[in-house]
C-alpha cells in the first residue's frame, strides 16, 4: 500500500500545533470547511468539505501536544480506512511536524492528487500558525 509522508518545522510550540491539528476551530483554518469532534481516543469527528463531501473519522491515537491520528470511517472509497496522523517533536525554537496519510489502496490518480493537496494544506497550516494568515476554504489550494 502506498503512503504519504511530509516532515517540516513550524516555528511555534507543540501546544499550538496540536490545537490546530485536533480542535475543530483549528482544522477549519487550514483543512476543513467545517468540522466537529473532541481530541480523545475513540471520539468521532465530522469533517465537512462541501456538498457531497461530508466525511467522518474516529480518533485512533491521541496524546496531547505529541500525536493525533484520525481513521477515516466515511469518505471517498480511496480514503475510507486510511489514517491521517501527526507526530510533534519539540526542538529548541520549533516543532517538527511529522505527517502521514497511510493505508491508501493504490497509487491511483486520487492518491497522486491527494499527495499534492496535502503539501498545499500543510503549507497553509504552517502559515496560519507562524504568521496568523487565514485563507478562505475555496482558495487554499491556490496560495
Amino acid at each position: 500500500m502506498p503512503d504519504i509522508y511530509h516532515d517540516f518545522p513550524i516555528a511555534v510550540e507543540p501546544r499550538r500545533v496540536f490545537e490546530a491539528i485536533s480542535a475543530p476551530s483549528g482544522l477549519d483554518q487550514w483543512w476543513t470547511k467545517t468540522s466537529s469532534g473532541r481530541a480523545e481516543a475513540g471520539a468521532q469527528y465530522d469533517l465537512g468539505f462541501g456538498p457531497g463531501y461530508e466525511w467522518r473519522a474516529r480518533v485512533s491515537r491521541c496524546v496531547h501536544d505529541k500525536t493525533f491520528e484520525l481513521e477515516l470511517t466515511s469518505a471517498d472509497d480511496d480514503w475510507k480506512g486510511t489514517r491521517v496522523g501527526f507526530d510533534l517533536v519539540a526542538t529548541d525554537a520549533v516543532t517538527q511536524l511529522r505527517f502521514r496519510h497511510i493505508g491508501w489502496p493504490a497509487t491511483n490518480e486520487h492518491y497522486r492528487i491527494s499527495t499534492f493537496c496535502w503539501a498545499m494544506y500543510l503549507r497553509v497550516l504552517r502559515r496560519y500558525l507562524e504568521f496568523g494568515e487565514t485563507v478562505p476554504y475555496e482558495k487554499r489550494l491556490d496560495v
